[in-house]
């Protein structure tokens, strides 16, 4: 099949980028120190590719990933980086799953749930979960009451890794990793679990890293510098054109917008985006009826809007791959 064959908006993998990309962050960060985040593109064919690069170690943020990688057969590890209050679902799972809990009611569900591990989440920076680091130990003691085998600790350097300036991503991720460590110290376990895709090769701290975006890109990490390729797009058809500007059937509900407005391949201006369309400037003539390859800002929920991501060489359909992580 070729792309001008399906209908549109339509969400394209580049295969060559894909392929780079895999490789670099598998010679960068080989074997069990990356625990991909498949929150990132949430679709099993896609974490298959990851584990044979020697990744079979997965993030998880959602139940749902949990149950659909484990039933992908992808279930030798995996850590669902989340706190919930309500895990019986986790019962039923096939696979060692170990959950992140920051309170007395989140070890309460692991262990009503039959959990066997959990990471302490502890709070580095990033206002959203986790505990402080000093009641890490508290928290780890808890648990281990309940019956649980404490792995270690988890902390995300969320706002951080989306920085520009590298020097500044440096410091604080130093200053983020130093509160991580010290909730380690007192909770114990192996494990030291944090990183993104902006901190993947600067986060020498954790002994494990939870980058997703690597695998395909968005136009904010893009901006970076970092050794990987815009390999995401969502293929949009031209349906109207006026003398000053272009539209294309790629709107709000094709695309993640919370990093911004998209960028269009060729260098064609995006003005706004709507509920169905995007509206731009078009660097060259177009008419309706013409493609355009739309690049998302941010990855990760452009990713869930969509049913299904197409493997794409060109303009050539190699493979398309259900997005079959989604929901919760």
């Amino acid at each position: 099949m070729n792309i001008h064959d399906i209908q549109t908006p339509a969400l394209l993998a580049d295969a060559d980028a894909l392929e780079h990309n895999l490789k670099t962050m598998a010679t960068a960060v080989p074997g069990p120190r990356l625990r991909p985040h498949v929150k990132a593109h949430k679709c099993t064919a896609l974490a298959k590719m990851q584990a044979r690069t020697g990744h079979k170690r997965f993030t998880c943020a959602t139940i749902r990933e949990i149950e659909g990688m484990a039933a992908a057969g992808l279930g030798d590890d995996l850590l669902l980086a989340n706190e919930v209050l309500d895990a019986r679902r986790l019962a039923a799972v096939k696979a060692r799953v170990t959950v992140a809990v920051d309170s007395a009611l989140t070890i309460l569900a692991a262990a009503q749930a039959g959990v066997k591990e959990v990471l302490i989440d502890i709070n580095v920076g990033l206002p959203r979960c986790g505990c402080a680091p000093g009641d890490a130990g508290r928290l780890a003691d808890l648990a281990r009451g309940k019956g649980l085998k404490v792995r270690g600790v988890m902390g995300y350097e969320g706002h951080v890794v989306g920085l520009d300036d590298r020097t500044t991503r440096e410091k604080l991720t130093a200053d983020a990793m130093e509160l991580l460590l010290q909730g380690h110290q007192a909770a114990g376990g192996d494990i030291v679990s944090a990183g993104g895709t902006g901190t993947y090769d600067i986060n020498v701290w954790a002994n494990e890293i939870q980058a997703g975006s690597y695998v395909l890109m968005d136009t904010t990490y893009a901006k970076l510098g970092l050794p990987f390729r815009q390999g995401l797009t969502v293929l949009a058809t031209v349906i109207s054109v006026s003398s000053s500007y272009a539209v294309g059937d790629c709107g709000l509900k094709a695309l993640g917008m919370d990093h911004g407005n998209p960028s269009i391949d060729g260098g064609h201006q995006v003005l706004f985006v709507s509920d169905e369309h995007v509206t731009f400037v078009p660097s060259s003539p177009l008419k309706p009826g013409d493609r355009i390859r739309v690049m998302p800002a941010h990855i990760d929920p452009t990713i869930a809007y969509h049913e299904r991501m197409h493997l794409v060489r060109g303009e050539e359909i190699l493979e398309t791959w259900p997005i079959d992580l989604r929901g919760w």
